[in-house]
């Protein structure tokens, strides 16, 4: 057991590998004579490096690309009015344009895992941060809303390897009890792409224009693609005894474990990305009652929060660890902070208005933790899948939240040009109530459900028969597997009735606590609105 909180792969204890059969005394003798040879590693491969070496041959070119991830991700913003003035772009435009990067990023997920452990994360991400390089040149140039998309395409399918790919080195190079503090390094640096596309990118925005702006892109990720290509070492993996690399996609969706993980990564996550991303402006302009500027400052600081957010929650995984506190155990009581601050909204607690939206957005580097426990969890040959496959969920939850929050704050009409606080209140509690059920839940799967039954029978065996454990028979094997998961089931089945029963009472608490929200005239208008 590893110090994730929540088991390591595989859960059954392997059968003993039978020893060759030989035919004969000579063939024995001679297969003895002499030892075996290890396999000399391809050339240009490394099997190991120092923490120092790790930091400046892979962390500093990976970290590049998520630095510039996250740059491309939120500078359409800044830039947005010399499109519209250059282009005549409309709203719906400048939406539809932003959309196609997420598009693109979303799409290339799942694929990119099994690229990623199949060809290594130096190849696969040096020719990535090349298409985003060709995608930002190909903006710069563009003289049509056809082509701006076209390249917005490129540049999002460009930089969407470069956290998965970032942490899949991380798992290869780094040891062990550093994953969680390097991954914490790693979204910190990168987070800073987002701080870089507020006033810094500013500075050069009123020389050098949007076109310049991204002709200096374009440079730098091209950059960044050859330091990745010529400075990160390969990997030499070992060929035997290692997990089996046809382990797919499905096969992690199916894993339990899994699921006892990503349900609550998903939710407060996802929603800490929806919410800084698009709705924490609004709620601050037509809630709190902040100016343009105002607005723009708070938005500035939540985005030093998020880059802070990473380290801070590296660092104490790594120090709680060694005091022998799991890394679930830290996940889970930042997203119960985060259910609180979000609850310190709605029900309009008397704190300061931005703490709140601070502990929120430090709350979307969560996966920083998210990704130590995946990589204890599942073994470095497929880290790349399960990587993916979390993160896939992260961005579905992140623009499931930011639709559904619009459909919700429509059902009430516009007061003084913008919709009431009784809208943002109902819309931020139902999402608030999806969060709290997700942590119920993490917090009932993740208790140890004891020691497997093939591990028990394997114990029983040596203490009946001694020091001489013969190796398991087939057919053994399969009925101590099945017995395994027959005793899974009905451990499963218990802790979905307790879970059935706390999630009742999650859901009588926060009607209780939204009574004070609830007024006639807001049942009635959602009554006659529902019945349209």
């Amino acid at each position: 057991m590893r110090g994730n909180g929540l088991g390591s792969w595989p859960e059954m204890e392997p059968a003993p590998a039978a020893p060759p059969r030989v035919r004969g005394v000579k063939a024995a003798m001679r297969g003895n004579r002499h030892p075996a040879r290890a396999a000399n590693p391809r050339p240009g491969t490394r099997t190991g490096l120092s923490i120092s070496g790790a930091i400046g041959l892979v962390f500093l070119p990976f970290v590049s690309g998520y630095y510039l991830s996250y740059l491309y991700r939120t500078i359409t913003a800044l830039i947005s009015d010399g499109l519209t003035r250059d282009l005549g772009l409309s709203a719906a435009d400048l939406g539809l344009l932003a959309s196609m990067y997420f598009l693109a990023f979303g799409l290339v997920h799942l694929p990119l895992g099994v690229w990623l452990d199949r060809y290594g994360p130096r190849r696969v991400q040096a020719i990535l941060l090349s298409i985003a390089a060709g995608g930002a040149l190909l903006f710069a140039i563009a003289d049509s809303f056809a082509l701006l998309l076209v390249a917005r395409v490129l540049i999002g399918l460009g930089v969407a390897g470069a956290l998965m790919a970032g942490l899949k080195a991380i798992v290869l190079w780094f040891p062990q009890n550093r994953i969680a503090l390097a991954n914490g390094w790693f979204v910190m640096i990168g987070a800073l792409g987002a701080v870089s596309a507020t006033q810094p990118a500013e500075i050069l925005l009123a020389p050098l224009g949007w076109r310049g702006l991204f002709l200096v892109l374009a440079a730098m990720t091209a950059l960044s693609a050859l330091l990745v290509l010529l400075v990160v070492p390969e990997k030499e993996q070992a060929r035997r005894g290692s997990a089996p690399t046809s382990v797919s996609v499905a096969a992690i969706y199916a894993d339990r474990r899994f699921w006892r993980l990503a349900p609550l990564s998903a939710t407060v996550i996802g929603s800490a990305w929806a919410l800084q991303g698009l709705w924490a402006a609004p709620w601050l302009t037509h809630v709190e009652g902040f100016d343009r500027a105002a607005t723009v400052n708070s938005l500035f600081v939540m985005a030093c929060a998020l880059s802070a957010g990473a380290f801070v929650l590296g660092f104490a995984a790594d120090r709680l660890r060694a005091a022998g506190v799991t890394q679930a155990g830290v996940l889970g009581v930042a997203a119960a902070l985060s259910v609180l601050a979000q609850l310190a909204l709605v029900m309009r607690w008397p704190v300061p208005p931005l703490m709140p939206w601070l502990v929120i957005a430090a709350l979307g580097a969560g996966t920083v933790l998210s990704y130590a426990i995946l990589a204890d969890t599942f073994p470095k040959a497929v880290s790349g899948r399960a990587n993916g496959a979390l993160n896939l969920l992260h961005v579905v939850m992140a623009f499931s939240v930011q639709a559904g929050l619009g459909f919700i704050i429509e059902f009430w009409p516009s007061e003084n040009g913008h919709p009431p606080m009784m809208a943002y209140q109902w819309a931020f509690g139902l999402n608030l109530a999806l969060q709290a059920a997700a942590l119920c839940w993490f917090a009932v799967a993740s208790i140890p459900s004891g020691t497997p039954v093939y591990a028990a029978s394997v114990h029983s065996r040596k203490r009946a028969v001694g020091s001489v454990t013969p190796p398991p028979i087939p057919y053994e094997a399969a009925i101590a597997a099945w017995a395994d998961r027959v005793e899974a089931a009905r451990l499963q089945l218990r802790w979905w009735r307790r879970a059935a029963i706390a999630s009742m009472g999650l859901v009588v608490m926060l009607c209780v606590a939204a009574l004070p929200l609830i007024s006639p005239m807001s049942v009635v208008h959602v009554v006659m609105v529902g019945t349209r």
